[in-house]
């Protein structure tokens, strides 16, 4: 596990217990427990390595048997884990781990209805940057457990050139020619274009992808056939049904940020057996 995952973890134990747990600490010292994490809706599970971390992090003797690992469909009342150790330490983590992996899990059941919608083997459902900040490593895992693919993580990742971008410099080609002149010839250049018009001045220039904003089927497809050999995205207004009259377009992708954006969490519980 990565130490930026790490750093969300404690993070989040230390918002939850500044100083004492002072219903747990003053219940219990070394008493053992077990307990089960379990499914109360059908969904595709993600963020179980999570959720051992966070229980090696409070206490590395508590003991996590993995029943359904990360990426798997389950169904309401099917078993995730099996845990047990020291009472008091999984109490202590039982929110975060529970919250981290429910968030998770209610993201990439979204993905997953998103992918399911796509009628060829060429478009692939991308995130994009509308994630909870700092969260946006683990809500990207989630997404690949869905069956999506990261867009990119941040700003410094790949050059993203916007309508204020275009605005400021003047005109597609202009911003292009200047950002490719500066940029390492690896770092991938992408456009974001509005109209017919943006999109034909934006095939002609050394960008590698173009993104269709807002644009409806038929204008997106227009773009489609007189493209050369760019990539295209499209992107915006992506709810699940229009998902798949616009994968039929040709698009090579097509970016949702409803997948981290408005995500509703799947209900999973941890019960102690004693």
């Amino acid at each position: 596990m990565s130490k930026q995952i790490d750093k969300i973890i404690l993070d989040a134990l230390k918002e939850d217990i500044p100083t004492i747990d002072i219903t747990t600490d003053n219940l219990f010292t070394d008493e053992q427990s077990e307990g089960i994490f379990i499914a109360k809706e059908d969904g595709i599970l993600s963020g179980v390595k999570v959720m051992q971390r966070v229980f090696q992090l409070v206490d590395d003797s508590v003991y996590v048997k993995v029943i359904n690992t990360d990426g798997t469909f389950i169904e309401k009342g099917d078993l995730i884990a099996i845990i047990s150790g020291k009472a008091r330490s999984i109490l202590k983590g039982e929110r975060i781990a529970l919250n981290l992996m429910q968030r998770m899990s209610g993201i990439a059941s979204t993905t997953k209805k998103f992918v399911e919608q796509i009628t060829n083997n060429h478009t692939k459902i991308l995130d994009t940057r509308k994630t909870t900040p700092n969260l946006r490593i683990v809500e990207k895992m989630a997404v690949v457990d869905g069956g999506g693919i990261n867009h990119r993580f941040s700003l410094s990742d790949q050059v993203m050139i916007k309508d204020n971008h275009i605005k400021a410099a003047g005109s597609i080609t202009r911003a292009v020619r200047l950002v490719k002149s500066k940029v390492d010839q690896n770092i991938r250049i992408e456009v974001e274009v509005e109209t017919f018009e943006q999109f034909l001045e934006a095939i002609e220039t050394e960008c590698d992808i173009i993104m269709l904003d807002n644009m409806n089927n038929e204008l997106t497809r227009k773009c489609v056939l007189a493209n050369n050999t760019k990539l295209l995205e499209a992107s915006g207004n992506m709810v699940l049904d229009r998902i798949k009259e616009v994968s039929e377009t040709g698009v090579d992708f097509i970016s949702v940020g409803a997948l981290t954006h408005s995500v509703k969490s799947m209900d999973i519980s941890l019960k102690f057996n004693k």
